[in-house]
């Protein structure tokens, strides 16, 4: 069964001015990097006219480009079972900022490479390469964050502190969007392919070295630091105690990260390409429904960790899932019927993909915190590599293949998932660490 920590902080209190700035310092570093991560979907459809033969169809260059940015979630468990391996041995904080800086690195490579047309099948090879090393560096960066805001405030605050977080990663979708918008309102298209399409990665760069000096003002967890002083960080290597003693934990920390996977990835990050290829919503219209979901997203996982705290994990994952469902349909079957209504109910499925801010608190609280960061990284980069990687091409294969639908079922598959580990939650939160 999930394990009931006994070394979080236990006091029932307000968050503390020391407790702001951290969760604050850590959302902004979170939304500096994760835009490092996402910038690269906002571009596919340039991407892939730009790094394949121009004579290969539109629609298979677009699933090659997917395909490459899936590879960075096939590269996540090397990163995330090296980094959590040290975070649990040697600290939290410095796993911390050492994945903010190899995701820095290869964003603003990115936005250097040579195209097809310079190097022929090298373009692609090399954006492969560049994907791979922030797949590494973003294995380490979300688990590590999640523990380390969670080890920083009292139990009673710890699901807002992880949501926060998750709400700062957002932003940077958020970032993200705002940006390709931007560009894409100011140039022409000829002009993106032909040079502005580097600009978003090379800030990219520039914004995730911002976010090293930003962390270089945080401070170790309380709870590592006394697990240091008591001796009683892991003895062993911490996976490998985790797969022995924790699979239920394990269990369920995939299973709810299938659901965050399916709510970032198809909800938040392809619905703006799939909505210009399948439905013909022009790009613009295209870019400013997902600036409104991205912001919409951002909110309601502060919403979810509110809820969290009051209401418990159990509940808040069981209703955000249902209201997932109810509002992606809702989307797709507007998309499908002429897009009327596309930006509303775009900004409204966004405000319920906020269900991911329940996420990482149900998580925190599966593992003991001797092997906290390994379970949550072990458990969460392995979904991501199955369900994160397969999911792109795979849905742009469905939606071209099996209609414009497609898309939402594959949520709603997953949100059923999440409705099952809500409900088993529910039967078993004596158990489990509510508060």
């Amino acid at each position: 069964m999930p394990y009931e920590s006994s070394a979080l902080p236990t006091a029932e209190r307000r968050l503390d001015r020391q407790d702001v700035r951290t969760l604050v310092l850590s959302a902004l570093g979170g939304a500096l990097e994760f835009y490092d991560f996402v910038i690269f979907v906002f571009f596919t459809k340039v991407l892939g006219q730009l790094f394949f033969p121009a004579h290969m169809p539109e629609w298979l260059a677009q699933v090659q480009v997917f395909g490459i940015f899936a590879a960075g979630y096939l590269a996540r468990p090397l990163g995330g079972i090296v980094m959590a391996h040290f975070g649990d041995k040697v600290g939290r904080k410095r796993m911390f900022t050492l994945s903010v800086f190899l995701m820095a690195l290869p964003t603003l490579c990115i936005g250097l490479l040579p195209v097809y047309a310079q190097v022929g099948v090298l373009a692609p090879l090399l954006l492969l390469l560049m994907r791979v090393v922030q797949g590494i560096a973003i294995g380490g960066e979300i688990p590590g964050a999640w523990v380390f805001v969670a080890e920083h405030v009292p139990t009673n605050r710890v699901g807002f502190a992880c949501a926060s977080l998750t709400s700062g990663l957002t932003a940077g979708i958020l970032i993200g969007s705002l940006v390709a918008a931007g560009l894409n309102a100011h140039y022409p298209a000829s002009a993106i392919l032909d040079y502005a399409w580097r600009i978003p990665f090379l800030l990219g760069g520039v914004f995730g070295f911002l976010a090293v000096y930003l962390r270089r003002w945080l401070r170790e967890t309380p709870v590592f630091a006394q697990m240091r002083e008591c001796r009683e960080l892991a003895d062993e290597l911490p996976v490998k105690r985790v797969v022995r003693d924790h699979l239920p934990g394990v269990f369920l920390s995939v299973a709810v990260t299938w659901l965050l996977t399916a709510a970032i990835v198809v909800v938040i990050l392809m619905t703006p390409t799939l909505a210009q290829s399948t439905f013909h919503v022009d790009r613009e219209r295209a870019f400013t429904g997902s600036s409104a979901a991205a912001l919409a997203l951002t909110v309601g996982c502060l919403i979810a960790g509110v809820l969290v705290d009051r209401i418990g994990r159990a509940w808040s994952l069981l209703q955000g899932s249902v209201a997932l469902v109810a509002t992606t349909y809702a989307l797709y079957v507007d998309l499908a019927s002429g897009a009327v209504h596309f930006i509303p109910l775009y900004a409204l499925a966004g405000l319920c993909a906020g269900v991911v801010g329940v996420v990482p608190a149900v998580m925190v609280a599966a593992f003991p915190p001797a092997v906290r960061f390994s379970g949550i990284s072990f458990s969460y980069n392995l979904a991501y590599a199955v369900f994160g990687a397969a999911t792109p091409p795979l849905v742009s294969y469905m939606a071209e293949r099996l209609g414009g639908m497609a898309p939402a079922h594959y949520v709603a598959v997953a949100a059923v998932c999440g409705i099952g580990v809500g409900a088993y939650l529910v039967r078993t939160r004596r158990a489990f660490y509510e508060r």
